[in-house]
């Protein structure tokens, strides 16, 4: 193999896990949010989703008015093209590593499903190794983006705690 076949083949895998883990997360949130919340009790933890995601957006934008640590993204400062996708914005805080932490968040929450919300974790640090790799994000953008997804999470203290909504 030269050289040329290495780095493309580094590089795809440092797309995929940058990008296309978020996919995967979603895919196992949906389902687990879709069966594993009694009939009964969906209105009201989709409710607290919401307000936990919206939440945890205003939060990052506020963070991102007040506190910007660089204007320009790791590859914009190396002179290279980034390895991922990204929005044309500074960068902090990450708004992959808050989405996939939010869904992380909500999962963990209002299923307490401890085998699915293990698996989201370990995706959820896999995205912020990812977006560090392919140089659109500095790890701080990454913290900034988990710390804003805790602070929307807030919403999950406001849940019954019932034996019903909890599954092992």
């Amino acid at each position: 193999m030269d050289v040329g076949r290495i780095l493309f083949v580094v590089n795809a895998f440092i797309q995929f896990i940058a990008d296309g883990t978020v996919l995967l997360v979603v895919a196992v949130a949906i389902y687990v949010l879709v069966t594993k919340i009694p009939n009964k009790e969906k209105y009201a933890a989709y409710s607290r989703i919401l307000m936990a995601g919206l939440t945890a957006f205003l939060v990052a934008k506020l963070l991102a008015t007040v506190y910007q640590p660089a204007t320009e993204r790791p590859f914009e400062l190396l002179g290279v093209a980034p390895g991922a996708a990204f929005l044309d914005n500074p960068g902090f805080p990450s708004d992959h590593a808050l989405f996939v932490t939010a869904i992380f968040l909500a999962v963990w929450f209002e299923t307490r499903a401890r085998v699915v919300a293990g698996i989201l974790l370990i995706l959820v640090i896999v995205v912020g190794i990812g977006r560090v790799a392919a140089l659109v994000h500095t790890p701080l953008d990454v913290i900034g983006g988990v710390i804003a997804a805790l602070i929307g999470s807030i919403w999950y203290f406001t849940a019954p705690r019932t034996r019903s909504t909890r599954v092992k």
